[in-house]
């Protein structure tokens, strides 16, 4: 493209400092540098952690900054060394990467590469140190390696998945954070065989995608559990066949859950980040087989405390991080279950907003009101 080796001035939504309404800015993007790769972004999409680094109530604050992670675009130029990707192509930026070179990549068991694993501090490229964002000169900070809220943003060859040309961006740009994550902790890690009985533990939008991987797997009994009764009516597009509000009983949900399933449910996938969500996810699985996957992710000081004669008497507790999905390995195959229409993702995205609205994608957001809301770059 012309662009190639040129900086780049476009529209970036950033956010100035915590908890301040982001703003429309022109930033200079400059070129992809060795292993790098300019991306034309289309659409991204509003996940929770953006607001969660946006509020900065938690960690440590990395301002000024352009967040987004969740999008889809088109690869513009690519840095020295690139040989995967060539501009024109269509990609999905991920927060973690896939080097294909360390003991992570190169084991069939894990997704968590030493190289490009994510890092919610570093605000700047993993191969200089320097941002590629800047505006009248001054850096403005990266977010986990993709910045999507920009029109071009710069990416480690690592961080992008390489998909069909065919898929709509527009649709599949949820594939690369939340839905991935529910979606593969059931199906990859939980892996519930037809005709189980599965509970979810939290119905926001990776939760919801983890009842779809359970609605996929064939499942014949999902049971939604949220303190939201609200959550209720959607969670059955998604295969919701019960419904328990932990709030409705005066003994622990645990207990709720084994006596409705005779004993225990075959798979409990947690989706929170509450310890005591944890521990009751945990304690609901059956003996014998029962497996509980833990997603969401708790409080830094929070403690998992349950009774040992729980894993002596055969229940699984598991981890899980992003699915267990390698992001350029394995998110291909993910659009491909779209486009041969098992999965279902329409049915994510409640909301579309231009990109100039982005702060009514994070009021939404911020109020419960939606899944997803997508965002169109171009108006």
């Amino acid at each position: 493209m012309a662009t190639a080796g040129k900086v780049i001035k476009c529209r970036a939504a950033v956010a100035w400092e915590a908890g301040k309404p982001l703003s429309i800015e022109e930033v200079e993007v400059a070129p992809p540098q060795a292993m790098e790769v300019r991306v034309k972004i289309l659409y991204t999409a509003l996940c929770h952690t953006d607001v969660y680094f946006w509020e900065a109530k938690g960690q440590t604050p990395v301002f000024p900054r352009i967040l987004g992670h969740e999008a889809g675009g088109i690869v513009e130029s690519v840095g020295e060394g690139v040989t995967e990707l060539a501009p024109g192509d269509h990609v999905l930026p991920v927060f973690t990467g896939e080097c294909k070179e360390c003991v992570h990549c190169k084991s069939e068991e894990s997704n968590m590469c030493d190289l490009l694993r994510i890092n919610v501090d570093r605000g700047v490229m993993i191969g200089d140190g320097q941002s590629r964002f800047t505006i009248n000169g001054k850096p403005i900070f990266h977010f986990v390696g993709t910045s999507t809220f920009s029109e071009y943003t710069v990416i480690h060859v690592g961080c992008l998945a390489k998909i069909n040309p065919e898929a709509p961006l527009d649709k599949v740009c949820i594939l690369s954070c939340g839905i991935s994550t529910g979606l593969g902790a059931t199906l990859n890690v939980a892996k519930p065989t037809k005709g189980s009985t599965v509970a979810i533990f939290g119905l926001g939008a990776v939760g919801l995608a983890a009842m779809e991987g359970a609605r996929l797997s064939g499942a014949s009994r999902i049971i939604g559990v949220d303190l939201n009764p609200a959550k209720y009516e959607q969670a059955k597009k998604f295969g919701c066949t019960d419904f328990v509000n932990p709030k409705d009983y005066n003994k622990p949900v645990q207990e709720v859950l084994a006596e409705m399933t005779n004993g225990g449910v075959d798979r409990a996938v947690e989706c929170t980040g509450h310890i005591d969500a944890m521990i009751s996810a945990f304690e609901c699985v059956h003996d014998g087989w029962g497996v509980a996957v833990l997603v969401g992710v708790p409080h830094k000081d929070a403690v998992f405390k349950t009774y040992p004669i729980n894993f002596l008497s055969e229940r699984t507790l598991k981890g899980t991080f992003f699915g267990n999905y390698k992001p350029r390995t394995d998110l291909p195959n993910v659009v491909e279950m779209y486009m041969r229409k098992e999965l279902e993702l329409e049915k994510f995205i409640t909301h579309s907003v231009p990109f100039s609205q982005i702060n009514t994608a994070f009021d939404l957001m911020l109020k419960g009101e939606s899944l997803r809301c997508i965002m169109k770059m171009e108006e």
